[in-house]
């Protein structure tokens, strides 16, 4: 086919199924269209969440760790409550509140992050609201003997929940999901040779108190998840350095249950935290199946 015998763009258009647009004879201003969201009636239930998720959205984080200040891309759920009277809300006054927040720039300050949530119950004339986010954090982890550095990484989470009818309108969640390994004790205890390690990954959500809670949060999370781990992980090693992870490793055997118990002590111990919920999964190494601990407590209602 030569060039000159080749369809227009349009006629392309037109071969694969294009047609005109069709003379409407509905409204295009936005004052003339039907507002169906706003219509009153029964709907039978109120609705306790509804509103849009999976947003991916940059954001700025500041952290104790280097690099102090960071860009990551959050996944992000903006959701308010509807009453039973509502037929729905106005999604786009969601996504129009984010963008305001974005301009202002957008972080992972606790204070900013209530104020938006706050907002977003406010635009919809709506009794509370809901603002959940995940997104990687990286920070520098130096290698045990050589101190080569690179960038470790873990999954943050912050929920915030918003109730204007309740003495406290705010309830702040925040968690951690890292990799760790983990030798099994029993393993070391019945082998001629070595020990079976895995790699595990422990992922920590706690409710906290807003007075007591400050920026330190990821840091201490990550803290105690890898602090009672048979070894944490590590971007660069080197020989030296890898012989050194490997015998801490054997130092410290761990079975899920040893270090879901050791991580929840050491949440009971910080201030900050009313209650948690730690989980630790060994991607076992010599079996089809992951091991898994689980355990949730709160320190309010603790004897």
């Amino acid at each position: 086919m030569s060039k000159s015998s080749f369809p227009s763009k349009k006629e392309r258009h037109v071969l694969f199924g294009s047609v005109p647009p069709v003379n409407g004879n509905k409204p295009t201003l936005k004052e003339q269209m039907t507002d169906l969201q706003n219509h009153r009636e029964d709907y039978l239930f109120a609705i306790e969440e509804v509103g849009i998720t999976r947003v991916k959205h940059p954001l700025t984080i500041h952290s104790t760790l280097a690099p102090h200040v960071q860009t990551t891309i959050a996944s992000i759920e903006l959701t308010t409550n509807l009453g039973q009277k509502s037929k729905g809300i106005n999604m786009s006054r969601l996504t129009e509140t984010l963008e305001s927040y974005r301009q202002e720039g957008l972080s992972t300050d606790l204070a900013q992050l209530c104020k938006l949530t706050k907002e977003l119950a406010v635009v919809m004339n709506q009794t509370g609201s809901k603002l959940v986010m995940e997104f990687p954090w990286f920070y520098e982890r130096s290698a045990p003997a050589s101190n080569l550095i690179g960038l470790g990484h873990s999954e943050l989470y912050i929920e915030i929940a918003y109730d204007g009818s309740k003495y406290r309108k705010f309830e702040i969640t925040v968690g951690i999901t890292t990799a760790i390994t983990t030798l099994c004790p029993c393993s070391k205890e019945i082998s001629e040779y070595s020990a079976h390690n895995q790699r595990g990954l422990v992922s920590i959500r706690v409710n906290v108190d807003p007075q007591l809670l400050n920026d330190n949060w990821k840091v201490m999370l990550l803290e105690a998840a890898e602090s009672n781990a048979s070894a944490a992980l590590h971007p660069v090693l080197k020989r030296p350095d890898e012989k050194m992870v490997t015998e801490r490793a054997y130092e410290n055997p761990r079975f899920v249950e040893d270090l879901t118990r050791l991580i929840a002590a050491d949440l009971y111990e910080y201030d900050f935290v009313e209650r948690f919920t730690v989980e630790c999964r060994n991607e076992e190494s010599i079996h089809h199946h992951d091991a898994i601990a689980r355990i949730t407590f709160d320190k309010r209602q603790k004897s």
